[in-house]
């Protein structure tokens, strides 16, 4: 891989200092931070991934990425297996010689933490990415959780753990303070406003509203397809586009046949996953997302901004981060398709608003959620970490 121009500027204790990233499945890093590895990169860093392995090998180490695998289960916590892979996980970060582990998602951060421990890795950053079912649930159960996942963190700090976040609401549920100087706020994963450009919206009707995420019960999509048969009922040409597949290793996914029952029904269509994200947007005028919660800042919701398109999704943590009810989409209560049913049906009717929603979405985007700003904040934050 050719050396980056910003080598050059680096501190000298910097470079060639190694970083390994903690992760449990490869879809999930290739997918949401390689630009942290360009980071690295342009700061003279070496990188290990250590993973399960599957499909993206080659998307990863095309960025001069060296991969370790680990068979990680990520729905499991067996305590057993956890400290199997735990002590398995130690030996490689001491053979790496590592001088920095960056641990992502709950599952990561337990495991690397531990590891870190056992290997003696005092500079450790733990990248929470949305706590999941913790964060959607407010009962007793889940308030137990998120004392117990937070008291299990802080048994896993050292005096340099840096935490980081995508929204200001899941460090507090952590007891952490976000503009701590032990926490970073990020923008999600950053996209890249070049690749994702606007596009002008399509002549209405149809109103075309379109869900691209993982076919699991936790992104709400069921409360979108009952939106818009609600929708549809009173007579609105409105029709639902899912776009994703459901995640076979999550307990939340959506069954394949419940997914193409829907997609018999009028108005609604279920494709499947998609790679053309440009291509979604350029035929949909709204992005939806109904999210029951647990979300950092979702990717789906940053390259449909990043491609001018309004937004409807719940105000939970994460997509209230970047949307603002009324500027860049609307914000509906979780869980309440009769509410979504409302909202689509405003904005059907209002195609200039939806048109300066767009426009208003897109600026946001290029105020501190693209890539770029994602890697000035990770090079900071590294840079910081390895000088002291």
């Amino acid at each position: 891989m050719p050396s980056s121009p910003a080598l050059e500027t680096q501190a000298p204790e910097i470079l060639g200092r190694k970083l390994v990233f903690v992760v449990t499945e490869d879809w999930f890093f290739a997918s949401h931070f390689l630009p942290m590895v360009r980071a690295a990169r342009e700061l003279g860093l070496a990188v290990t991934v250590v993973t399960r392995v599957r499909a993206h090998r080659e998307a990863i180490e095309a960025l001069g990425v060296k991969i370790v695998p680990l068979d990680i289960e990520r729905r499991s916590l067996n305590p057993i297996t956890m400290g199997d892979a735990s002590g398995q996980l130690a030996a490689i970060l001491k053979a790496e010689k590592a001088d920095l582990v960056h641990c992502i998602a709950l599952k990561g951060i337990l495991l690397g933490g531990f590891a870190a421990t056992l290997a003696g890795v005092g500079r450790r950053v733990y990248a929470l990415t949305g706590l999941g079912f913790l964060g959607a649930r407010t009962d007793m159960v889940g308030r137990l959780s998120q004392r117990a996942i937070r008291l299990l963190m802080r048994g896993l700090q050292t005096s340099r753990t840096h935490y980081v976040f995508e929204n200001t609401d899941d460090p507090k549920l952590l007891g952490l303070d976000p503009a701590g100087a032990h926490v970073t706020i990020l923008g999600g994963a950053g996209v890249d406003p070049e690749a994702l450009k606007p596009s002008p919206l399509r002549v209405q009707p149809p109103f075309k509203v379109a869900v691209v995420a993982r076919m699991l019960w936790s992104k709400g999509i069921d409360v979108a397809v009952e939106a818009v048969r609600t929708a549809r009922a009173k007579g609105a040409p409105i029709e639902l586009s899912l776009y994703g597949a459901p995640d076979p290793s999550n307990p939340k996914a959506i069954p394949e046949a419940t997914l193409k029952a829907w997609g018999e029904e009028p108005g609604i269509a279920w494709h499947g996953a998609t790679r053309d994200i440009a291509g979604v947007w350029r035929e949909h005028h709204v992005a939806c997302l109904p999210s029951r919660g647990g979300e950092g800042l979702p990717r789906t919701l940053l390259e449909a901004a990043s491609c001018g398109r309004a937004i409807v999704t719940t105000d939970v943590p994460g997509c209230r981060t970047l949307v603002r009810h009324g500027v860049e989409g609307l914000l509906v209560p979780p869980g309440d398709a009769g509410a979504l049913s409302e909202a689509l049906l405003t904005l059907s009717g209002q195609p200039d608003r939806v048109v300066r929603m767009g426009e208003a979405v897109r600026l946001r985007v290029l105020d501190g959620f693209t890539e770029r700003d994602v890697m000035d904040s990770v090079k900071e934050l590294y840079r910081s970490m390895l000088a002291s």
